[in-house]
């Protein structure tokens, strides 16, 4: 018993180590000029949203955690996909390489890859520099669909015709994740190791993966997979000028040029890997579906979202702004919201699948072979316990998976298999370790219908099945991540 005991104590040490949540302080808003009504009223906007589905909200004021929500099923120590968020963990590797004599703005990103580069190059493409990059300006048209068709990212991105430098605003994961192989080339260093050793281990962030290329480099440009909180850290350690804890960890002048503008984008501006903000002195790290890390310096704030949602982010963004120009800058009486936000922002609870608890048809006791996907499903079957339906999915590597599925309360399944996920690179989950989860809910419609919803809680993707029965036969109308439009999956 003892032993077992221990071996217990050990596994809950080892979970904890790596959950790294409840590190930053938490105090209530009033504490720092916040009216909990406010925070309640913005928590409320976001989750209101149509094609929107919330993962987590972390809003900081003076480095303290002053709200935060992670709407059911989500939770906070699950990681999380950034997208294009992981730009600006790059840029910020940039500019400590450069800090380090290792790098210069000036040099030229040929240079770095003599083995890929054409026999004859154009002045252009010489003519490119780290500068470039950074600023999303390398003359290069993007091209989203190389990645997904050769193994030979830089040797057949060199091959595209370039235009000069500096003129256009062309966004372009492409571009960091040139970036990212430069400093692998000067460093030695796998950029997240890179980022580990100068940056993430004095900040005790260390459950953190970084997708890796085909050719051995970190994405850079996205695929980075981080928690929450640690996302906060980071958000404020740039709000810092570099500095985490008393330690200078990036530049304070780097950090300064990385929040402002410095290439027109027909909007608000563009850093070196972030947005401008329509709000005064305000910065954003930002990636697709909503990704967010929102540092504010008028206001000492910083604004962590991870969410699912499809609207256009300066429209998705008001809600945050309205919170932030309202704070004070001396503390407020606390009131009865303040005694009753924490329990707010924990109660809230992303929408089920509707219809009903029993079926109006028989499931068919079978395994339904399904018509070739991109999901690497290749059956399935169904079977009913109670309140839990459970959907069993045989991956074509062979390993099946029992999504437990819940009515009307999400119902949550570790899996060894890849989620889902709507980046289709090459080698797209090198580096990324698992297990994952997934979180489902069911519900029967009067026609007989099948209603499913999935949520894939510590990656991104959100599905919404319908499946209907007959003769034998099953077809699901698939939505992912909240999109207009439909895929169909047959099985038989």
């Amino acid at each position: 018993m003892k032993r077992i005991l221990f071996s217990l104590y050990g596994l809950l040490v080892v979970v904890l180590s790596f959950a790294q949540t409840n590190e930053l302080e938490r105090v209530s808003p009033e504490s720092v000029g916040v009216s909990s009504d406010d925070v309640a009223a913005m928590m409320d906007a976001l989750m209101a949203y149509d094609q929107t589905s919330v993962h987590s909200v972390m809003v900081l004021r003076h480095g303290k955690v002053i709200a935060e929500s992670y709407p059911a099923p989500f939770a906070p120590e699950y990681k999380h996909t950034l997208y294009s968020t992981s730009k600006t963990f790059t840029s910020v590797a940039v500019g400590i390489a450069i800090s380090e004599n290792r790098l210069r703005l000036t040099d030229r990103v040929v240079t770095f890859f003599p083995e890929w580069v054409p026999d004859t190059i154009s002045d252009n493409l010489a003519n490119m520099t780290v500068r470039d990059l950074l600023i999303m300006s390398s003359g290069i048209e993007p091209d989203w669909e190389m990645r997904n068709v050769t193994d030979r990212w830089i040797p057949t991105w060199f091959r595209k015709e370039v235009k000069p430098q500096g003129k256009d605003f062309k966004y372009d994961s492409i571009d960091t994740y040139l970036l990212s192989a430069i400093v692998s080339r000067v460093t030695g260093m796998k950029l997240i190791d890179y980022l580990r050793d100068r940056v993430f281990s004095h900040m005790n962030i260390r459950d953190v993966e970084w997708q890796l290329s085909p050719e051995g480099f970190n994405t850079g440009g996205w695929g980075l997979y981080i928690q929450p909180e640690s996302m906060a850290k980071f958000g404020q350690m740039l709000l810092d000028g570099g500095c985490w804890e008393g330690r200078q960890l990036v530049p304070a002048e780097w950090v300064k040029e990385m929040m402002k503008k410095q290439m027109e984008n027909g909007a608000e501006g563009y850093g070196y890997q972030m947005w401008v903000c329509e709000y005064p002195t305000a910065a954003r790290a930002d990636g697709a579906f909503g990704q967010y890390i929102i540092v504010v310096p008028e206001k000492d704030v910083v604004v962590v979202v991870t969410q699912c949602s499809t609207l256009g982010g300066e429209y998705y963004r008001r809600p945050i702004w309205e919170l932030v120009r309202k704070m004070k800058n001396a503390p407020l009486p606390e009131s009865k919201a303040s005694a009753k936000i924490k329990k707010k922002l924990s109660s809230y609870v992303l929408p089920p699948a509707g219809g009903k608890k029993k079926p109006s048809v028989k499931i068919p006791s079978k395994s339904f072979s399904l018509s070739d996907n991109h999901y690497g499903w290749k059956s399935l079957s169904f079977a009913q316990d109670g309140d839990v339906l459970t959907m069993n999915i045989t991956h074509t590597d062979g390993n099946t998976t029992p999504v437990r599925l819940g009515y009307r309360e999400w119902k949550t399944t570790e899996s060894r298999a890849v989620p889902v996920y709507s980046v289709l690179a090459r080698g797209r989950f090198t580096d990324i370790t698992g297990p994952f989860h997934i979180a489902g809910t069911y519900g029967w419609e009067r026609d007989g219908g099948l209603n499913i919803v999935l949520h894939f809680v510590d990656w991104v993707t959100r599905l919404d099945m319908k499946a209907t029965f007959s003769g034998g036969k099953v077809e699901f109308t698939i939505v992912e991540n909240n999109q207009n439009w439909k895929f169909n999956l047959k099985g038989e």
